[in-house]
Formats: C-alpha cells, sequence, structure tokens
C-alpha cells in the first residue's frame, strides 16, 4: 500500500513515540520528595496464559519488574522489584483490552507500595507494544497519590510467537510515576 520505505518512516515514528512515552521526564516526579510524587524506571518481563494467538481471548498477564532506579526523595534513588497481576478480556498479538490490574512494589529501603490500575490505552502497531496504565497507590509508600506507568515493548518476540504455538511471555521497559 505504501511501500518499504512508508513502513519504515511508520515503525520509525512508531519507536520515537514510545521511547518518547518511556524516557521523557513526566511532570515533576522525583524533584520533590517532600511533595510526594516520586519517579521509577526498569524494565520487567511479562508472562500471558493463555498465550497470545492473533485471536483474542482472556488473558491473565503477569509482570516481574525490575526498577534499577527510583527517586524517592530529593537525591535520594532506591532499587526497587515488583510484582504485576492483570486480566484482560480480549489479549491477542494485535490488541490488548481492559489494563486493570494490581502491582505491589518492594523498595530496597523496606518500604512498599500497593497499586490499583483501572485504566489504560493501548496501542500495538508493527508489534511495538505502547501501554500507559493510570491508578493509584491504595497502601504504603505514595499512599492516595494517583499513578501512571509506561511500558513499551519491541516486536521481536511477536511474529515468531504468534505464528507458531503463541506468544508466552515478553520483555517492555517499564516507567512508573507517582504523581503528588
Amino acid at each position: 500500500m505504501f511501500g518499504k520505505r512508508g513502513a519504515a518512516v511508520t515503525l520509525g515514528s512508531l519507536l520515537l513515540v514510545g521511547s518518547s512515552l518511556v524516557w521523557a521526564p513526566m511532570g515533576r516526579a522525583g524533584t520533590g520528595g517532600h511533595e510526594g510524587g516520586f519517579l521509577c524506571t526498569g524494565s520487567s518481563r511479562s508472562h500471558y496464559d493463555p498465550p497470545l494467538t492473533f485471536d483474542p481471548r482472556l488473558t491473565r498477564v503477569h509482570a516481574d519488574v525490575t526498577y534499577t532506579s527510583c527517586a524517592v526523595g530529593p537525591g535520594r534513588t532506591v532499587p526497587a522489584t515488583s510484582s504485576f497481576d492483570g486480566l484482560s478480556p480480549a489479549a491477542s498479538c494485535l490488541t490488548l483490552s481492559g489494563g486493570g490490574g494490581k502491582e505491589t512494589i518492594e523498595y530496597a529501603d523496606g518500604r512498599r507500595s500497593l497499586i490499583v490500575y483501572d485504566s489504560a490505552t493501548i496501542l500495538r502497531v508493527a508489534g511495538v507494544l505502547s501501554l500507559v496504565q493510570s491508578g493509584r497507590v491504595t497502601e504504603g509508600h505514595g499512599k492516595g497519590h494517583p499513578v501512571r506507568r509506561a511500558v513499551t515493548g519491541p516486536p521481536r518476540e511477536l511474529l515468531t510467537g504468534c505464528l507458531t504455538s503463541g506468544l508466552r511471555e515478553g520483555g517492555n521497559t517499564v516507567q512508573l510515576e507517582v504523581r503528588p
């Protein structure tokens, strides 16, 4: 329809948008611990049950997240790990629906946060996943604060997994902002 050049331009544009979602500064997070906001960056490994195929179906999503840096106060960063669990009513290799779920974060300094996500904006074009989830910290560090979580995933596993037995897992970049 628009040839190799058009496909390359489209894919390049999507990668720029995805990298902007993940690496662009998000508000004032991490700039003032006294304001209650902070920022975490890292990566995740997501697991899909049943595996994603080209047919949308009810799918459980579990992700193990490693935040290499969480700016939890002025000049203070700590690493953290988390576990995300969600349910998508109609997930496939091309689309996801829902986007809700819960994330439990354990910070290296001993604090914890429980985040409940209630909405998501999801886009997957040419295999590139861009997901932005919104929610609130319901327990622990940052309790009561709104949250935005941006997940960007590359297309590398898409074709081989989806065309064979289904995509069982995938690696993503994650940025979590707990807003003041």
